[in-house]
């Protein structure tokens, strides 16, 4: 009889038994929320880790397009200004280029002017012709002045040059044909018959190499080669040109021009 009351009770105890947690059950559940703890700080760190680099990599890409910017506008800048400077120059050779003919010109008029006081002291003075109806002749020192200025102030440059032709017809022994010469190249550049100039002035340049137009003839045959867009034979010329005639204000522009040719 007591032992069909105490059974029970021991099954009732066993089964109290298998309910309640044991230490070590209760230390791996302590364990396990201790890491999902960890795990989730682990993971706001590393959330907040990205976030801070992707800041941190926004702005240096930023800094980066900044500076680019920057850079290319200081770029833009500096081309404004070469091209500025390079339009610059190119007014200061082009007026270099018309004092040097203007300087020409004047170099021939005194020329001719003392040619005609020479002439006229060394002639014996003769009486005094009556008047006449008949048209004086255009001396060939007149022709000449009318050809060139056709050229540089008229721009009419077929008709300067027929003028110079028939000049250096009439006239070949004279004291301006070499000039006539160069003059007539001259023309055909300001056609833009550019091979016919580089000719003429070649001729010039063969037929007359001690003559001071030989340097003027050989500088504008860069120019020629250079207009052409033919630099390499440009600087050939250009260089002998400075070896030739290295103290002549035309070796002065070859140098400019083969300056800004590198």
């Amino acid at each position: 009889m007591i032992w069909k009351k105490v059974l029970p009770i021991l099954a009732l105890v066993v089964l109290l038994a298998g309910c309640i947690p044991t230490q070590r059950q209760l230390t791996m559940e302590r364990d396990l929320e201790e890491m999902k703890r960890r795990l989730a700080a682990s993971e706001r760190t590393l959330a907040s880790q990205q976030h801070q680099r992707n800041d941190e990599t926004r702005d240096r890409l930023e800094a980066l397009s900044r500076l680019q910017a920057e850079l290319q506008a200081s770029l833009d800048a500096l081309r404004l200004e070469q091209q500025a400077l390079n339009g610059r120059l190119a007014d200061l050779s082009q007026a270099d280029n018309e004092l040097r003919d203007e300087l020409s010109l004047v170099r021939d008029d005194l020329g001719l002017k003392i040619s005609a006081i020479e002439d006229q002291l060394t002639k014996p003075a003769a009486a005094k012709p009556a008047a006449t109806t008949t048209p004086v002749a255009e001396s060939p020192e007149d022709l000449y002045r009318r050809a060139v200025a056709m050229i540089r102030s008229e721009e009419r440059y077929a008709d300067g040059r027929d003028l110079l032709q028939r000049f250096l017809q009439q006239h070949p022994k004279h004291s301006l044909t070499v000039n006539a010469s160069y003059w007539i190249g001259e023309a055909y550049y300001g056609e833009k018959k550019y091979e016919n100039a580089i000719l003429q002035f070649q001729d010039v340049i063969d037929k007359h190499s001690d003559h001071p137009k030989a340097a003027a003839a050989q500088l504008k045959q860069g120019i020629t080669f250079q207009t052409l867009g033919d630099n390499q034979s440009a600087k050939a010329i250009f260089n002998k040109l400075v070896d030739t005639f290295p103290l002549s204000s035309e070796a002065k522009e070859a140098k400019r021009r083969l300056a800004s040719m590198s």
